[in-house]
């Protein structure tokens, strides 16, 4: 169980870093800089720590999933980006992609 908590700050860690990462502008701004390169440091610490018992495609699958969520909603309230109906249906078939492996994969059940 602890490994699912490594891998929700893994994710929230990374969002953190995309998001800044476009607030950099190009690495133009030092501390949103500095707030990105931080943000995927941990990030890729907590998933390391995360991979330990899940298996990492496992891992990864969630880690991507949930951040293209994370993403998406800051981009909308924040960047003022919309994303169309396609872009959704998208999203939302990663996702159910990702709820398929942990409801039904024995791979998923480490």
């Amino acid at each position: 169980m602890k490994n699912y908590i490594f891998l929700a700050f893994a994710i929230l860690f990374e969002s953190i870093g995309t998001s800044f990462l476009k607030a950099s502008e190009g690495f133009t701004k030092p501390i949103q800089t500095i707030i990105f390169i931080i943000s995927m440091i941990s990030s890729f610490y907590m998933l390391t720590l995360a991979i330990r018992t899940i298996p990492i495609g496992i891992a990864y699958a969630i880690w991507s999933a949930v951040g293209i969520v994370l993403i998406s909603i800051v981009g909308y309230f924040y960047y003022k980006q919309s994303l169309d109906f396609p872009a959704i249906i998208g999203i939302l078939l990663i996702v159910l992609g990702v709820v398929i492996i942990n409801v039904f994969s024995t791979s998923a059940a480490h």
